[in-house]
């Protein structure tokens, strides 16, 4: 008896191992194409060189970032775009999305987020906060050792660890 299968067509990594971790846990015996493609493709293609330049226009392209994220708003579930979030901050099991106009929770850890977020507009300065540069009003230097980022329109400061001091030198 064949089994029922599903393909997942989704851009997003984060999203579609999300889904893919849904479907498994809802439909024990949905077998997912991604895992029959992967064994179909254990044999080389009979047309190669076609295969080898879509993977070299896939390169190209580069990776996907991460444009929307869903989270937990009271007994909501909202769809909230990145470019609207000021910053990440890990809070123990959870994180924090901080926008401009309040806040929310997901489960994805700062490690993954980072990988999906576009480093020309957040950077991690704590191994606990992502923030997002469009946000920033400015950098407050204590001293050597204590450095804060300080965002449009909020009163909190955000420490900087050492580790990330270096990013705003120029600043």
């Amino acid at each position: 008896m064949n089994r029922p299968t599903a393909l997942i067509a989704e851009d997003e990594a984060l999203m579609r191992q999300r889904l893919k971790d849904k479907l498994e846990q809802a439909w024990p015996e949905l077998e997912l194409a991604v895992d029959r493609m992967k064994r179909k493709l254990s044999t080389p293609p009979a047309d190669l060189s076609a295969l080898l330049d879509r993977m070299r226009q896939a390169i190209k392209s580069g990776p996907t970032r991460l444009k929307w994220i869903t989270a937990a708003v009271g007994k909501q579930v909202k769809l909230i775009a990145v470019s609207e979030v000021q910053f990440f901050q890990s809070d123990t099991k959870y994180t924090r999305v901080v926008m401009g106009n309040g806040e929310a929770l997901i489960r994805t850890p700062l490690k993954e987020l980072l990988a999906e977020l576009d480093p020309e507009k957040f950077w991690q300065i704590h191994r606990g906060t992502i923030i997002n540069l469009d946000a920033v009003s400015g950098v407050i230097r204590e001293d050597a050792e204590h450095q804060y980022v300080v965002l449009k329109g909020r009163q909190e400061r955000l420490p900087i660890s050492r580790q990330f001091t270096h990013l705003f030198k120029q600043m």
